[in-house]
């Protein structure tokens, strides 16, 4: 299957003129992302994982830029800049998108967070910590219409009490919202539920991860 088959025309264009060829993890990764399934994509550092996830994502919501708020991304990395000026803001600019972004990464200022959590936001970038915060707050009634859930650096918190903390956060965003939403994980290294099987998510597995 042509893993570009899955984007719109001007998504497609825009990646073939920016990128000379996918790279195994987003040649894995598309078609299982495109499924609608929960996903696990599972490669190294570097491997494209990040812009899999994200290029779907905005070309599925361009189509619909008024409809709310519809993708979280969340990552527990402190310095979000680099990558989601990347992988984020670069396909955005690239496609003209309008799509409205904002990042909420206060951890202990539950007002900051819940300023980043507008009607009119189509896409949030937020840390587990400020998920946190905004299922707590009045602000968890604009999560409802969530489609696409996007939690990074899996590796970095399975197995952990923060991993524990952010997979309660998850449940409580299922029961929120309005109807079931994807799942997409991004991992470096195995997560695993102990057995052989990743944690609730379809494995679209890097061959060198």
């Amino acid at each position: 299957m042509d893993p570009l088959a899955v984007f719109s025309p001007e998504t497609r264009a825009w990646f073939e003129e920016a990128f000379s060829a996918p790279t195994p993890a987003q040649r894995l990764g598309w078609p299982a992302i495109a499924s609608g399934r929960d996903t696990l994509i599972q490669a190294p550092t570097g491997s494209g994982k990040t812009l899999a996830a994200f290029l779907y994502g905005i070309d599925k919501l361009n189509s619909e830029p008024g409809d709310g708020l519809r993708l979280i991304y969340v990552s527990p990395l402190k310095a979000l800049n680099y990558d989601i000026e990347r992988n984020l803001r670069g396909p955005l600019a690239g496609l003209e998108s309008e799509l409205r972004v904002a990042c909420a990464r206060e951890t202990h200022h539950r007002k900051s967070a819940r300023r980043c959590c507008g009607t009119r936001l189509n896409i949030l970038i937020t840390t587990p910590e400020s998920l946190y915060l905004l299922l707590t707050s009045r602000a968890r009634e604009n999560l409802k219409g969530i489609r696409t859930l996007i939690l990074d650096e899996v590796h970095a918190v399975a197995g952990t009490k923060r991993g524990a903390h952010l997979a309660l956060s998850v449940e409580r965003l299922r029961r929120l919202a309005d109807e079931p939403f994807q799942r997409i994980g991004l991992s470096a290294t195995p997560a695993t539920d102990g057995g052989d099987r990743p944690l609730r998510f379809r494995r679209a597995r890097h061959p060198a991860g």
